[in-house]
């Protein structure tokens, strides 16, 4: 499982030049999964991406969760994440799971995001979206579940 986080200011999603979900204010999650993925990927990845302390507290250092400040998550699928290029010039997405594996891993991940007291604004799962961030930072971190679990 790959997420790219990107802490923001404000993020919203938009299908068709409709906005579906937008939050002021938390991260903006890019999430992506490839076929070794399990809900255990996800309960680990999502009590992570909770606790991560990016926000800085009165010293202006990174030490606050976005669990202890409060704010929202705008979750938005991205098969892309897994994207391989290293033949050719055209990306192969071989590695990313199938889409009814990923959708339902994705509905679970949000699903332990707002469990944790998180709330959770989510793209549409298979969707062509533009998604629009106002990136506080800039602060953008790439968390891979292979690599975490390595160490």
């Amino acid at each position: 499982m790959r997420v790219l986080l990107q802490r923001c200011y404000e993020a919203s999603v938009s299908v068709e030049e409709e906005v579906i979900s937008e939050i002021a204010g938390g991260l903006c999650l890019l999430v992506g999964f490839t076929h070794t993925d399990t809900p255990e990927t996800v309960d680990y990845m999502a009590k992570k991406i909770v606790g991560l302390r990016i926000f800085e507290d009165e010293s202006e250092k990174m030490n606050i969760s976005l669990a202890d400040r409060g704010g929202a998550i705008l979750s938005v699928s991205q098969f892309t994440l897994y994207a391989d290029v290293s033949k050719g010039k055209r990306p192969s997405f071989t590695k990313s799971a199938p889409g009814e594996k990923a959708e339902a891993l994705y509905d679970l991940f949000n699903q332990k995001l707002a469990d944790s007291g998180i709330i959770v604004e989510t793209g549409v799962f298979g969707a062509m979206m533009d998604v629009k961030i106002v990136n506080h930072g800039p602060i953008t971190i790439m968390l891979d579940s292979d690599e975490m679990r390595s160490k």
